[in-house]
């Protein structure tokens, strides 16, 4: 039953993203922002891309390309249904990689990928990451990358979090933008 109650609160019934991630998008070309909150902590950062979100899923949803390009997460394998588990390998900058195996809570092709992890148990460290893409109506889409984390141990990985994982974000964020913005420049010769 707390399952079930946990997944209700936690997907909005599937994809509509949570309250904490209600913010408005900046234009700025790769910014970010992080809050604490009761019980947890936010990173978020998010970069305007100069193609469709089409093509950024394109490039977003294929797993198998990630050691190519992705600076952050150096793999993903599995199935991205709602439900399923990843097998995900993160490698922050100037730290320790890891890996883990979150399961999908949404996934909307061209709009948002999320997914939810833990350290061991529940409550210790966990952390519900979220890849969000708005089509700005001009050609150009805004990809926001989020991740809010609660549990026990949050208060004392708050400084890793502040440097290591949101440089990690941004890393990824340029990465993303610019293998996007090269496969359409490619597309148009």
């Amino acid at each position: 039953m707390k399952n079930i109650l946990f997944t209700l609160l936690f997907t909005g019934f599937c994809c509509p993203a949570p309250k904490i991630f209600a913010k408005t998008m900046h234009t700025s070309q790769a910014s970010s922002s992080g809050t604490i909150i009761k019980n947890g902590k936010t990173i978020q950062t998010w970069i305007i891309i100069n193609c469709p979100a089409a093509k950024v899923w394109q490039v977003l949803s294929d797993f198998e390309a990630y050691p190519d390009w992705n600076p952050f997460i150096r793999e993903i394998s599995g199935n991205s249904q709602h439900g399923d588990h990843l097998r995900v390998t993160l490698r922050p900058p100037e730290s320790k990689g890891m890996t883990f195996k979150p399961r999908i809570l949404c996934c909307d092709p061209e709009k948002e990928l999320r997914w939810i992890g833990k350290l061991m148990l529940p409550y210790v460290f966990d952390g519900e990451h979220v890849f969000t893409l708005t089509d700005n109506s001009d050609g150009t889409c805004t990809f926001t990358q989020s991740e809010h984390f609660r549990g026990l141990l949050v208060p004392f990985l708050k400084n890793m979090l502040d440097n290591n994982t949101r440089k990690g974000f941004i890393l990824m964020n340029e990465a993303l933008k610019r293998r996007c913005e090269a496969m359409v420049a490619d597309y148009s010769i």
